[in-house]
Formats: C-alpha cells, structure tokens, sequence
C-alpha cells in the first residue's frame, strides 16, 4: 500500500497540520502494522486488522476497549504513574467508530505507541517468572470486568472437544493421502482424548468458570522497559472467555520447552522444569486471589492440554493438505505434530513433578 493511502487512512484518526511518517513495524503473522510520527502529536502505532481471521471486527474492537479501559480504571484506581504506558490506549477516529474501513474493505484501528520499551523472543527463568506475574494480574484485574461475557472472537479456539471434531473430520477425508503414513499418531492422539476433553466437562458440571483469558500467552507479548520491569501485555486481539488452565498451559507449551516448536531433533525437546517452576511462582502469587481450588488443581493438566491440543492442529492440517499454517518444507506440519507430542510425552513423564510444583506454590 502507498505512503499517500497510509497517510489518508492516518487522518480519518489524527487531525494534524504537521508532517506525518509511516514506516513498517516487524513482519506480524496476522495483522500488518506501522509506526506512525506525527509531528508534533507523537507516536502511534497503525494496524490493518486480518478480518478473515477475525470476521467480527466491531466485536474485536469492543472487546479491547472495554478490556483497556477496565485496566486503565484499575491502575487510576491504585494512583499508578503513566499509565499510557501501563495499558493499551485505542484511539477513536473522527466519527467515534474505533476503526476505520478503507473503500478496499480493509480494517485498521490506531493506537498510541509505548515507545522505549523492549520484548523478548528467548525465554529464561527470571522473564518466566516476571511473565507468570504479568499475565497473573492480567486476569487478575479483569476478573470482575462489567457488562456480562467478552465476545468469542476466534469461536472454540481453546475448546479441545470442537478440535477434535474437526481433527475426526479431518481423519475421515483424507484429502492428502497421508493418512497412512500418520496412523500411529493419531492412535496416540485418540487414546487421550477422553481424558483431554475433560475441560469442557468440569465446565457443563459447573466445576470450572470461563474467565477473561489472553489466549496467546507467550513472553513476547509483553512489553518491559529498559530495566527488565513489565509495562503491559500486548497483542489483545484474542482476549476472550476461556479456562485459565489454557492460558498456563500455552505458556508452557512454548516457553516452558528445552526445544523449538517444530525441532527436527526431537532429543532436544523435553519440558523446562526451571522455566516451569519460576513461571508458576510468578502467576500464582498475582492470580492466586480470584482461582477457585479446582482451577489451581488443574493448571498442570493445563500444560499437557494445550500442548496436546497443538499437536492435534499440526497433525490435521498435515493430514488435510497443509492448508491453514505456513510451511517451509512438504512435511513441516507433521515435523510440528512430532515434536508437540514429543513434548507431551515429557509433561506426561514429568507430570507428579510438576503437579507438585503447582501445590508447592500455592501453599
């Protein structure tokens, strides 16, 4: 897209006489996004939303701002200093709407950029614990947001038994002929699935709440200043009603791994027992407060949960053809399953350890 049509979309927000600049901002696997200097206004932070993901864009936006502005109640509530820098600020455009659609049918929103801040890819013990925090009172403040549930803005995103419908479905077709190859893996996926499903169950039975969760808890989706301390969590787009084990467990799956996600060498993946222990401690001693004894319980299944769900994924786009994440190479997909369920073999291996941990940090 041109500077010139940046810029137009730019002032449907900010009304300037000044110059104004756009420029690239990292390479988003799902929205595109821009830093914007306005002078003398600021910086600003432009993103085109991928309504083909998120195909409910008043109800995405609604759910940041009410999500932002429950935060920013809270921290006015606590006399906290700059809390421009404490929480996600959304701007409104002209006419009031918080986005603007351009004549391609294209979505963007803008909002006010926390400059001088850093985040992590790397994952270590002490951003793990810092993380554990972050996210801990993340859901902490937001367990008594008003106004009845948050919309579902990807439905059944976390909800383990449609993975699996769809993952049968899948099996079923065999669109790719690969099935044969994989049999063995989805054995092992199905002689689980009783048990991994037993979230929606509690729920149905009243035992587990639905909470406001994240639902992409990953260390860089927090911002920190330049000493190392947390400003904010980041990335909203997928904050939206879900079990609290989720978010412990996506954190795990991805932060909490000796290996990558997708590691040929599957000798290298195996859980992170430091990661894990320091990222428990951090959560519970901010998220402690509003968790009912059941949640606590069931943070450690969460971890095998989520890892288990994203071996599901891998394995039925692999199956289906390779249709929904990117790949790099033909067998990148069933690579991905191979090495999720590698590392869930190593929570299922560990699982009395880190069940104790969790108990350990609840005390």
């Amino acid at each position: 897209m041109s500077d010139n049509k940046l810029v137009k979309i730019v002032s449907e927000f900010i009304s300037t006489t000044g110059t104004i600049s756009v420029d690239p901002l990292g390479a988003g696997h799902i929205n595109d996004s821009y830093i914007i200097v306005v002078n003398p206004e600021g910086e600003f932070l432009m993103q085109r939303i991928n309504h083909y993901i998120f195909k409910d864009v008043d109800a995405l936006q609604n759910n940041i701002l009410r999500v932002t502005k429950h935060i920013r109640h809270k921290l006015e509530s606590q006399n906290i200093p700059d809390i421009d820098r404490r929480v996600l600020t959304l701007l409104p455009t002209h006419d009031g709407k918080w986005y603007y659609r351009d004549n391609d049918g294209n979505y963007w929103r803008m909002m006010k950029f926390i400059s001088d801040s850093v985040s992590y890819e790397a994952i270590t013990p002490e951003l793990a614990y810092k993380a554990g925090r972050a996210f801990g009172e993340f859901q902490s403040m937001l367990a008594d947001i008003p106004g009845g549930p948050l919309t579902e803005t990807i439905p059944n995103f976390h909800n383990m038994e449609s993975r699996l419908e769809t993952f049968r479905e899948v099996v079923k077709n065999n669109l790719a002929g690969r099935l044969s190859k994989v049999q063995d893996l989805v054995d092992e996926i199905e002689k689980r699935a009783e048990d991994m499903t037993k979230a929606e169950r509690m729920h149905r039975e009243g035992k587990l709440p639905k909470r406001i969760n994240h639902c992409d808890t990953k260390v860089n989706n927090i911002l920190f200043d330049k000493t190392g301390n947390v400003l904010c969590v980041v990335d909203l787009d997928t904050v939206m009603p879900g079990y609290v084990l989720s978010d412990f467990g996506d954190f795990m799956r991805t932060g909490a791994n000796n290996g990558a996600e997708d590691d040929a060498d599957l000798n290298k993946v195996s859980i992170n027992l430091d990661i894990f222990e320091a990222y428990t401690k951090g959560y519970l001693e901010t998220a402690k407060s509003f968790l009912t004894p059941v949640e606590v319980e069931n943070l450690a299944f969460g971890a095998k949960l989520l890892t288990y769900m994203q071996t599901v994924r891998f394995l039925s786009d692999y199956i289906d053809g390779d249709k929904y994440y990117k790949i790099h190479s033909p067998k990148h997909n069933l690579q991905r399953s191979n090495a999720q369920f590698k590392l869930l073999q190593s929570m299922e291996e560990n699982f009395d350890r880190i069940q104790e941990i969790v108990n350990e940090a609840a005390k």
